[in-house]
């Protein structure tokens, strides 16, 4: 059942990408596995999906342990998704690839202490608050240059993009235009001469919206693993 999931998955990205007139190799999957047990990971490595996304350090922390020695021989990445606090940064560095949710100056210098400590360059997206919920994390839009500028100074971290996530929307086309700004956020960085590459957006709902305006990352649980429990 989940290898036809990701299977209809994949067919509605590639869509999507050759819609924009994009190449759908542009465009990575990370499956997302909060809530999910050990054996439905298992099962989705088997599937043929390499890229996992956990929305919590500690959750993370016991699936990637559990996990460790049954797909060692498959290259799989990990990547947080979620909020990250200051002080879960040591154990972040320890077990993501690439952290997704990087929204202030503090966090960014402790994880580069980190990462310094690890031996280790850790790869970061910024998280750009767009919408006016107060739950929603992130960076400002008129903030994100100057902690762009500080980060450029941190030795130890790989900036690759931005993220964001927009308010949920029944419609999916409503969150169109967060998508598009994130873009064009981007965009008008690469002016400056920042070059941020990656675009994390788009999720069950919304994942081909996502596409069709720039996202190379889609993060995807429910349509793959079904509802949480």
């Amino acid at each position: 059942m989940m290898i036809e999931s990701a299977s209809i998955i994949l067919k509605k990205m590639s869509h999507a990408a050759m819609r924009a007139g994009r190449c759908p190799s542009e465009i990575k999957l990370i499956a997302v596995t909060k809530t999910v047990s050990t054996e439905a990971v298992k099962e989705a490595v088997n599937a043929g999906l390499r890229i996992f996304g956990e929305n919590r350090v500690q959750e993370a922390q016991k699936k990637i342990s559990d996990l460790r020695f049954e797909i060692s021989n498959s290259r799989i990445e990990w990547h947080l998704i979620g909020h990250l606090q200051k002080n879960k940064a040591k154990y972040a560095v320890q077990l993501f690839d690439l952290i997704h949710t990087v929204d202030s100056i503090d966090l960014a210098e402790e994880l580069n202490r980190q990462a310094g400590k690890a031996g280790k360059i850790q790869r970061i997206l910024i998280q750009v608050k767009l919408s006016e919920e107060e739950t929603k994390h992130g960076v400002p839009e008129k903030e994100l240059i100057p902690l762009l500028e500080k980060i450029n100074d941190l030795r130890n971290l790989k900036l690759e993009g931005l993220m964001t996530m927009p308010p949920y929307f029944e419609d999916a086309e409503k969150a169109r235009p967060y998508f598009k700004r994130l873009r064009e956020i981007r965009d008008e960085a690469d002016k400056k001469g920042y070059r941020l590459p990656e675009l994390s957006m788009g999720m069950s709902g919304d994942f081909e919206v996502a596409i069709e305006e720039g996202a190379t990352m889609v993060r995807i649980g429910t349509a793959i693993f079904g509802e949480r429990k």
